[in-house]
């Protein structure tokens, strides 16, 4: 547990000793050094409006790590002149809550609000958060909770429903550039000392903290720290030094260039080809390199319906529990669930008619916006409606024998149109079946025989 009173230790001008980590010597200390989430504190912005008024409420940080939750709450603290009560949820349990409650009781009864900051809230059980409720209801505390899961699951509803929830969005790697150049001057980080970098590396690690300003600062103190010394005892940092304190080429991979591109193409059209060896070679070669791995998923998702489809019913689903999978664990332990779930989709049976029947389906739906639904499968919710007509002849297929009716539910114009057309790959040729003896009944027609 830090306890912090914001009084008599926290000002706008003292600096962290240069032995602590880069990433708390340049933790900002007020909104005009905070760097990202333009959304809540930029001008007119609700959190904004709350710190201005002094009107600060207990609340839910939610968001990815190194976004700045628990800088964002030392801030408070500081301008609402707060002593500040700082623990974890992974190492505090009652008796620590109990402590900190009576600590903020006293400091209420000398007039000091209490801010209570809880990082990783959701690691507390239903009893440990309880333990909070009286205190926030009569106003001994303010309490700030952070979480990167989602609160309305892993927050009590009694505490939530006293919570006002904020969600902050990883920093961009705009943000992210613009934290590293401003260490590099910024006494607190490197100002003292003059570092020479090669053009674009900070963009570079920028790039490959994806939206971690803990990670960008780690890294670039690693970096600065091997970086060559000058007899003048300047420092450079050069792309190699970068690659030799990670041991491994990361740099090469630009997430906006070309390369992305090309790798994210190479992995979908290995699959496509039921080349598991080769996809998961590109998966490899993404993941290592600091993609972000919900991208990956979530172009799985994709391949499932695009280049499965219906011949393997349970692609989607896996792909779909896969990104679940990438957004609980993360790297490097969601790297198996990618491996496991690209091997199936390599291997699974291959149709794109789901593919074909929606694009050929668009470009009629896009060339023909006007044509009307017919009458016979509107609702008529009014009498007006049903003196036009609206659900004449309409079956309702639950009541036939056959669970269907002989309408047509295309426009009048389109009413020959076939979009879907099934292959006889995997469980796709059940559902040709399907098709064909539905679509006969539908005409009047005898279906067609088995060969």
């Amino acid at each position: 547990m830090d306890q912090i009173s914001l009084f008599d230790n926290q000002n706008e001008n003292s600096l962290s000793p240069l032995s602590a980590p880069l990433a708390d010597r340049m933790r900002p200390r007020s909104l005009e050094d905070y760097i990202g989430q333009e959304h809540l504190l930029g001008k007119g912005k609700l959190l904004r409006q709350m710190l201005e008024r002094d009107q600060i409420c207990s609340m839910i940080f939610w968001g990815p790590p190194g976004v700045g939750k628990t800088t964002l709450a030392r801030i408070i603290a500081n301008r609402t002149k707060s002593s500040f009560l700082n623990f974890s949820a992974v190492t505090s349990g009652i008796k620590e809550i109990k402590d900190i409650m009576k600590q903020a009781e006293e400091n209420r009864a000398y007039g000091i609000h209490t801010l209570c900051f809880v990082d990783e809230i959701h690691r507390f059980n239903k009893a440990q958060q309880d333990a909070f409720l009286p205190y926030v209801e009569r106003g001994s505390i303010t309490l700030i909770g952070a979480t990167t899961e989602n609160p309305s699951f892993e927050i009590n509803a009694a505490l939530l429903s006293r919570c006002k929830v904020f969600v902050l969005k990883e920093l961009t790697e705009e943000n992210l550039t613009e934290l590293l150049n401003r260490t590099l001057t910024d006494k607190r980080g490197f100002g003292g000392t003059q570092v020479h970098m090669e053009k674009g590396l900070a963009e570079t690690i920028a790039t490959f903290a994806n939206g971690d300003a803990r990670t960008a600062l780690n890294t670039l103190e690693m970096a600065v720290l091997n970086g060559s010394i000058s007899p003048d005892g300047s420092i450079t940092v050069t792309r190699e030094t970068l690659e030799q304190c990670l041991g491994k080429k990361t740099f090469l991979y630009d997430k906006k260039g070309e390369e992305h591109y090309n790798l994210i193409s190479a992995l979908h059209k290995s699959m496509r080809n039921s080349d598991p060896d080769a996809a998961v070679y590109w998966l490899s070669r993404m993941l290592e390199a600091g993609e972000d791995p919900l991208f990956i998923a979530r172009r799985l998702i994709r391949f499932a319906s695009e280049d499965v489809g219906l011949a393997d019913s349970q692609a989607l689903p896996l792909a779909v529990a896969a990104y679940q999978a990438c957004h609980f664990n993360g790297m490097p332990e969601c790297n198996l669930n990618l491996a496991q779930t690209v091997i199936y989709l390599s291997l699974a049976p291959r149709s794109n008619a789901v593919y074909r029947a929606y694009e050929t389906a668009k470009a009629d739906a896009l060339g023909q916006l006007a044509e009307p639904v017919p009458l016979v499968i509107r609702n008529a919710p009014t009498q007006l409606m049903e003196d036009l007509h609206y659900g004449d002849g309409y079956v309702y297929a639950h009541d036939t024998a056959e669970r269907m009716a002989r309408m047509t539910c295309l426009p009048e114009s389109l009413k020959d149109k076939r979009y879907y057309l099934p292959t006889e790959e995997g469980a796709e040729g059940i559902f040709k079946e399907r098709l064909e003896k539905s679509r006969a009944f539908r005409l009047g027609t005898p279906p067609p025989q088995d060969q």
